[in-house]
């Protein structure tokens, strides 16, 4: 985990675009992979933090399934981070504090859409946004939805990728067995 704050600080100071952006893995009920984009949050108690609408594909799947992967791409740094591991949601009152700490407008966006269903037209969704709005007229801290929320990544396994000119590429993989981790050096 000391590593992973490295290289993502790193990124940072680099002035990457999205240094948090990640590609989430999941499988779904009869096994076909799905991937997307989606933003890390946090990192508490060495897992890997992000939130989403629990009814969407994503939140289906990895209730169905919590094994997962998070893939992290730094092209200007050519470094990758791979992460396997098991999620679990985050506690309610976790989620409630990231959620309210939200812009207002993402708390009423996180209202209004059904993530990942299937809508006759984006007037629906302006329509929910309007109501939301008249609903919750001067607050600033809107109540959490319930099918929204955090989940955390307890990591298994974390590849380093360092990319070099020759394409010998540098990849260190640690690997927790029995709550230990073992590191190797993979071939590129």
């Amino acid at each position: 985990m000391r590593q992973f704050g490295k290289w993502f600080e790193e990124a940072v100071a680099a002035n990457h675009p999205e240094p948090n952006a990640l590609t989430l893995s999941t499988v779904s009920a009869d096994g076909r992979p799905s991937a997307r984009i989606v933003l890390l949050k946090g990192i508490e108690n060495k897992k890997f933090i992000f939130y989403t609408n629990y009814q969407s594909q994503k939140g289906k799947e990895l209730d169905n399934n919590p094994a997962c992967a998070l893939t992290f791409f730094w092209p200007a740094l050519e470094r990758q981070v791979r992460v396997e591991g098991i999620v679990g949601r985050c506690s309610e009152e976790t989620s409630l504090t990231y959620f309210q700490s939200r812009p207002y407008e993402s708390q009423i966006g996180a209202w209004a859409s059904p993530q990942s269903t299937v809508i006759a037209n984006r007037n629906i969704l302006e329509e929910r946004v309007r109501q939301l709005h008249k609903k919750y007229e001067g607050k600033e801290k809107l109540p959490k939805p319930k099918q929204w929320g955090g989940f955390e990544v307890d990591p298994l396994k974390i590849e380093f990728w360092q990319g070099r000119p020759s394409r010998l590429h540098d990849r260190i993989v640690f690997t927790k067995i029995d709550g230990q981790w073992q590191i190797h050096r993979l071939a590129p």
